[in-house]
């Protein structure tokens, strides 16, 4: 098999949320990031905007990515309780340089909502882009992450990371898995990869599962998944 070649990205902030399905208004996050967040983050450091459908799709189509988290915290998830009162005119910030109000009408009760977060997470994230003649490239989008077009922040606006994104130079590896491998760390650590980017059955392999994490970027909803494997995986350096 023939070597791929592997942008590292290091996820690391004092709270995480990698979203999983919202029910209600219980936001629950999973442990490894989705398709979806990750081409989110990665069209933000881009620059497109929210109506360029077109290139969220396209790059969420060729995006395939593995990762593993390098600590677990043993204190679990932190659930923050979200009341708020927004009136008409009210108006909060984004990332896109433009403030954000509601288009409905004034009303009296409370929005209430909880969101959950990873605490002091720290998860490394392999990634590659299938070929396609157009952009961008590894190239283009590793420039991108050491200057950004916008704020960046992991799965939700307060997350924001404690350092730069990219902190190691890229690799080559035939699959996800062997690329997260190399990547020094210690022990035996939980990771996620594709289906056909490593073990399938084995010793390092939990389960195969489909994943509900493929957003239709046209009409901003999710829907469809893809087949991943939940296991292990042992790097072949020490830190």
């Amino acid at each position: 098999m023939p070597d791929h070649r592997w942008l590292i990205l290091t996820l690391e902030a004092p709270l995480v949320a990698f979203g999983g399905v919202t029910i209600d208004n219980r936001g629950v996050t999973r442990d490894f990031p989705a398709l979806s967040m990750l081409t989110g983050l990665l069209a933000n450091a881009l620059g497109y905007a929210r109506t360029d459908w077109g290139q969220h799709q396209q790059l969420q189509d060729r995006l395939v990515f593995a990762a593993r988290r390098e600590r677990e915290n043993p204190s679990g998830l932190l659930t923050d309780t979200q009341n708020a009162k927004l009136e008409k005119n009210d108006k909060s910030w984004t990332t896109w340089g433009e403030p954000e109000g509601r288009n409905g009408s004034s009303y009296g009760a409370p929005h209430r909502r909880y969101r959950e977060y990873h605490m002091d997470a720290h998860v490394t994230v392999v990634l590659r882009l299938e070929p396609d003649p157009g952009v961008p490239d590894l190239d283009t989008l590793s420039a991108r992450l050491d200057r950004p077009a916008r704020p960046l922040f992991i799965g939700r606006k307060p997350c924001l990371p404690s350092g730069p994104l990219r902190r190691h130079e890229s690799i080559a590896a035939p699959t996800a898995y062997a690329a997260l491998r190399q990547m020094p760390g210690g022990g035996r650590l939980r990771a996620l990869w594709p289906l056909g980017e490593g073990p399938e059955v084995g010793d390092e392999v939990l389960r195969v599962i489909d994943l509900p994490d493929i957003r239709n970027w046209r009409t901003g909803l999710h829907g469809g998944a893809r087949r991943v494997v939940e296991g292990f995986v042992r790097p072949e350096q020490g830190t």
